[in-house]
């Protein structure tokens, strides 16, 4: 079994921010393989689908984004065999708007998300996709700009990032974090 984990924060006036593109893309994932977020379990919104061989629980914790640990541990514990099976999808303020990078393993960077999940499974040798929201303004405002919605000019480039992040999860999901990486990767322009 496959553990994909979209990160966000959990109510209506979350939804449409930076911080919540990981449960953005899980949504597509979900409505892609036609299964909804219909079961609640280790403190999160689940769905389970089959993509090809692969099974896979798809998660959106409901912790908040700082302690998504919690959540993604117990699930880890229970689902997984290792953590390489373990997919993270983020927001990253250290990105450019569209970009995306896969890693399979690394430190928080500065999210404080990814921190949590590192410090509740102990390790930081797990897969994330990290997608770029940009940054606007000093480190004092950078928590009102990921919990603000995209500006209106924004929202066609964040739309391609969200398609081409669940082409990405799809990868990872059937080809490994190496071919996703190759694929995804890319130093491109977000427009192509």
């Amino acid at each position: 079994m496959k553990l994909i984990v979209g990160l966000g924060n959990p109510g209506r006036q979350y939804q449409h921010t930076r911080h919540n593109a990981g449960f953005t893309v899980l949504d597509e994932l979900a409505h892609r393989l036609n299964v909804s977020f219909d079961r609640t379990k280790f403190d999160s919104e689940i769905a389970q689908a089959q993509l090809g061989s692969n099974r896979l629980l798809l998660m959106k914790p409901q912790t908040y984004m700082n302690l998504s640990g919690v959540a993604v541990a117990k699930a880890a514990r229970n689902k997984i065999d290792g953590l390489e099976e373990l997919l993270l999808v983020v927001d990253d303020v250290n990105l450019p708007l569209g970009r995306l990078r896969f890693r399979a393993e690394g430190s928080a960077g500065g999210h404080n998300g990814i921190k949590s999940v590192i410090e509740h499974v102990g390790s930081d040798t797990f897969p994330r996709l990290r997608m770029g929201v940009g940054r606007s303004g000093s480190a004092d405002q950078l928590r009102d700009h990921v919990l603000n919605a995209f500006t209106p000019d924004e929202r066609p480039e964040y739309e391609r990032m969200v398609t081409r992040s669940v082409e990405g999860v799809i990868t990872f999901i059937e080809d490994g974090i190496e071919k996703a990486m190759d694929r995804f990767n890319r130093a491109e322009s977000p427009e192509q």
